[in-house]
């Protein structure tokens, strides 16, 4: 596998802000201070849920010290009109501005590194700033030392255990700031369990309840931090329990298919379990395995049972395994027709990617990147997530309602990445101060990162924005509908970016957190980022947060600021279109309407990446002077790289702005994303011009792919708005498309962004959707000659292996756009440097020729997408999926030099140090903590490149949407 690929989906925020205002460093309490009392050490968590007119308040006291604070008495202040209505978890007061809270009499005691959380609500007018000054008892909260981190080893997830028997817990924790480790307790929930105080840190629990349970252990160091693992759930059943696996199986008619039954604990004597059909499909019967027997010695090992389907039938039925005495268990069978093969694999994938057990989701249910964590890419850790993954899974759903005719989980997948990827209006509070007719202040991208920070110049000009009006109009917010890219899930960073409001809530907080990475520059790899909060708040980082690494002004504001990755979103928008197309064909149109309507909302949003970055008028823009757009003449309307949107912290500040971007990649365009939006009446926008909008876009997509395909067939780079991302003047002879500059290698530069063949699969794969669909001779004239031209370059080998290109190689230019007379692109070549068995780029790929030869006809392709499925599926699967080994040569780069600017120094949440001396491991040290470290450092002292076999959420979703897009169409 091309190393280089992997840092595809590098989105650069290169954000400009729309203002900026210094805000006072704090705003004390008003009255007087209290004498500071000792031995109290303390910091406070503030957190608001705010609508307007009024707001919660949450706060937790942790108390830092040693000893435990008995009797604990909060007072802080407000600078504003906040009005207190009534209070819990304590006894609320006010006296003019200043508020006090006393202990309620269940809850006086913290003890040492532990804490305690109160509330109030308010009314108020105008602003609502958040105080930064608390006192308990006297003594000022200040900020204590970063927290250790601690991950909970034992149990794994979705493990089954028997009421009574022995759960094995474990734990790591590591300490910051040359602390030690005092002890970690475990909880189950908020019931301590046990404590240990040496390493390695274990507690053995017996007597947990029937019930589902999340388990989290909790270390303490020696100078009273503390910090909690990331919860991990299990089943504990009454008396014994049956575990069966898979939870989901397809049967084809008139064949069979299987699925385990063991014992969650060990029995006494010999224990017969039974399996029967207990509803739904009749024409699923148990064939063999109905009556299992399970000893004191095999009650551990799986035993099989065969469910076998009529000739004749289709739908689900629910098969549960039952013994005296045990908690019994259920597993979910569905009948294919006999000709589907594929949607059975479809279906065997899907459970186990689905699998609690597996770890390709997070306890609320988030897709991570992959469940690895050792694993740099775009995320540069496994655990963290994109836009992209929650992409894939509302498609990988889509297609389980399509197979089972449940839309629930369609459904419910939208609704996790309304929840936690797309910002509330808790994250993004100040969007009704944006001005349309100035959407940002100009700051040049620059050519390497130690050309930062890029001096915003308030004096060139921007052009208007003129959709945020028809927007407002449209949906009644200022807020804007669109994922934010990327999130650390568990919040490994620390910043505590939490979805809902939390502004660095800090390393303690729970759950995922919103993240930023690149913004200096096409040169900045992956390896050269400082990762930075989405809400700066100027708690992590230098004296301005991380804000004056990537622009230079003479003073700096707290502020949000979040940026879109229009693929993605545009994949959302291409999953409901199925999600619609597939439900109504069920008779289940209404099962979907709600949330096909909010991906409709989505995609009038989306826009804003059809846009110049600072509105500029679209051609011929060659220096910063150039024409400022007055309306759509700003608009290229194609997908760019990104749009990005942010604002003041402070609801008193009074700004925010909005970016579109000026560079433009093939492997971005979403034909059947733009014709859904455009001509589907369930996905049509609201707004007055957005379906007009997209039915342009439709057409320019198309005619981008023309230009830039070569003469051998493949998908050259792009084009840009704005050379070198300053509006420089491109190379002379530099030819264009509507007056945008050709550029081999849009938005970023290391490695080169065309160079993978991913982006050739994902981006024709739609185009081949879009054919498939409508017939579209325009989009017929493109796959014709990049279908011929990746066949010529696939290999299928006498044992079903395969080869697919990998690196390519880019010559030359497109000729000039000409829409009435396109050019052949004589001089404009590819060639391929390596090939590969990547999995996930084979299903992507395996879709295009499946689509395209179901409406084509090929039979070259259709026998190609078939011996890539099934070279896959016999060849490279495991107990998680479907993957491959990778050398990643790559790592070498983990002791790469982050840029900093002399004289700069700043803290990340966890206590690293931000410095010029910095590396990419010394801003990240809990690499150092992950289990696969050692493979790094081994390589790093000279000895052989590490070896990974990665589960990537995406690649899984894709394999499993290749097997049921094959069934579908191909079958």
């Amino acid at each position: 596998m091309d190393p280089g690929r992997k840092r595809r989906a590098a989105r650069r925020l290169w954000t400009a802000v729309a203002a900026a205002f210094a805000l006072p460093l704090s705003m004390l309490a008003t009255g007087p201070t209290p004498a500071q009392a000792a031995g109290v050490q303390c910091s406070v968590d503030y957190r608001t849920n705010d609508w307007g007119s009024g707001f919660t308040a949450d706060l937790t006291i942790t108390n830092r010290g040693t000893d435990a604070i008995d009797g604990w008495t909060l007072s802080y202040g407000y600078t504003g009109n906040q009005k207190l209505s009534n209070g819990w978890n304590g006894t609320w007061s006010q006296s003019g501005q200043t508020v006090t809270v006393r202990n309620a009499s269940y809850n006086g005691t913290i003890a040492a590194g532990a804490a305690i959380s109160t509330g109030a609500q308010f009314t108020y007018s105008g602003a609502n700033t958040a105080p930064v000054s608390f006192t308990v008892n006297g003594s000022v909260c200040v900020g204590a030392h970063q927290p250790p981190v601690t991950v909970l080893t034992s149990p794994s997830a979705g493990a089954v255990f028997t009421q009574g028997a022995a759960v094995p817990l474990a734990a790591t924790a590591a300490a910051a700031d040359n602390a030690s480790i005092s002890k970690v307790e475990f909880y189950d929930d908020t019931t301590l369990l046990g404590t240990d105080t040496s390493a390695p840190y274990t507690l053995s629990a017996s007597d947990l309840a029937v019930g589902g349970h999340s388990l989290v252990a909790k270390a303490y160091d020696s100078l009273g931090a503390s910090a909690a693992s990331t919860p991990v759930g299990i089943t504990v059943a009454s008396g014994p329990a049956l575990v069966v696996s898979p939870g989901q199986l397809g049967v084809q008619q008139g064949k069979s298919g299987s699925f385990s039954v063991k014992l969650s604990a060990q029995p006494a004597a010999d224990v017969t379990a039974s399996v029967a059909r207990t509803g739904g499909n009749t024409g699923l019967s148990v064939t063999a395995g109905s009556s299992l027997t399970f000893t004191p010695s095999n009650w551990d090992t799986a035993q099989q049972v065969t469910v076998t389907a009529d000739s004749s039938g289709t739908g689900s039925a629910t098969f549960t395994a039952s013994a005296t005495g045990y908690t019994k268990a259920s597993v979910t069978v569905t009948e294919l027709p006999a000709s589907k093969a594929y949607d059975a694999r479809f279906l065997e994938l899907y459970g186990k990617i689905t699998s609690p057990a597996n770890g390709y989701f997070s306890p609320e249910g988030i897709p991570y990147h992959s469940v690895e964590t050792l694993i740099v890419e775009a995320p540069d850790q496994g655990h963290e997530t994109t836009s992209e993954a929650y992409s894939y899974l509302l498609w990988l759903q889509a297609m389980y309602g399509k197979v089972t005719g449940d839309w629930s989980k369609f459904n419910g997948a939208w609704g996790l990445m309304e929840r936690y990827m797309i910002p509330s209006h808790a994250d993004q509070p100040t969007n009704s101060f944006y001005n349309a007719s100035k959407p940002a202040t100009y700051a040049p991208e620059l050519d390497t990162p130690n050309e930062y920070p890029a001096k915003l110049d308030g004096s060139v000009p921007v052009g208007a924005d003129p959709i945020a009006g028809e927007l407002k109009s449209a949906y009644g917010t200022d807020d804007v509908y669109g994922m934010h890219w990327i999130q650390d899930v568990d919040n490994v960073y620390g910043y505590g970016d939490t979805p809902g409001g939390t502004c660095e809530g800090g390393p303690g907080a729970k759950g995922p957190s919103f993240i930023n990475t690149f913004q200096r520059g096409a040169q900045e790899s992956v390896w050269e980022t400082v990762p930075q909060p989405t809400c700066d708040a100027f708690k992590y980082g230098g004296k301005n947060g991380y804000l004056d690494l990537f622009t230079g002004d003479s003073s700096y504001a707290r502020q949000w600021k979040y940026t879109d990755a229009p693929d993605a979103d545009a994949r959302a928008v291409q999953a409901a279109y199925w999600a619609d197309v597939w439900a109504k064909a069920q008779g289940k149109g209404a099962d979907v309407s709600a949330t096909v309507a909010k991906a409709a909302k989505m995609g009038d949003y989306l826009r804003y990446a059809m846009y110049d970055k600072y509105f500029k008028k679209i051609g011929g823009c060659t220096s910063p002077s150039c024409a400022a757009g007055t309306g759509k003449d700003a608009s290229h309307y194609l997908l760019s790289w990104y749009y990005a949107w942010g604002g003041a912290t402070d609801t008193a500040a009074g700004w925010a702005w909005r970016i579109g971007s000026s560079h433009v990649h093939g492997g971005y365009q979403n034909p059947l994303a733009a014709y859904a939006l455009s001509s589907v009446a369930d996905l049509k926008p609201k707004s007055a011009t957005g379906a007009a909008d997209w039915g342009k876009s439709l057409q320019r997509q198309l005619e981008f792919y023309r230009w830039l395909q070569s003469a051998e067939g493949a998908i050259a780079g792009g084009a840009t708005n704005s050379w070198a991302g300053r509006y420089a003047a491109p190379p002379a002879g530099t030819s264009t498309f509507y007056g945008m500059a050709y550029d081999w290698q849009p938005v970023y530069h290391d490695p080169p962004s065309n160079q993978w063949f991913g982006f050739q699969a994902w981006s024709m794969e739609r185009v081949a959707e879009y054919y498939q669909q409508t017939g579209d001779t325009q989009a017929r004239t493109v796959l014709d000659k990049w279908v011929k031209w990746a066949l010529s370059k696939t290999t299928i080998n006498p044992d079903g292996t395969y080869r697919i290109p990998s690196t390519l190689q880019w010559s030359g230019q497109p000729d000039t756009w000409n829409p009435s007379s396109p050019g052949a692109n004589s001089a404009l070549h590819v060639t391929v440097a390596d090939y590969t068995d990547d999995v996930g780029v084979a299903a992507a790929y395996a879709k295009t020729l499946t689509y395209y030869a179901a409406k084509s006809g090929d039979t070259q392709a259709k026998a190609t997408a078939k011996a890539l499925l099934d070279g896959m599926w016999n060849h490279h699967q495991d107990s998680l999926g479907i993957a491959t080994p990778e050398t990643r040569t790559d790592y070498s780069r983990f002791n790469d030099t982050v840029y900093i600017p002399a004289g700069w120094s700043g803290t990340m949440p966890r206590g690293d140090t931000i410095n010029p001396t910095s590396t990419f491991t010394s801003l990240r040290s809990f690499y150092k903590n992950d289990p696969n470290w050692s493979k790094i450092e081994t390589y790093l002292k000279g000895g052989a490149a590490p070896v990974f076999t990665y589960h990537r959420f995406w690649a899984q979703a894709d394999i499993a949407l290749a097997m049921g897009s094959y069934a579908e169409l191909l079958e």
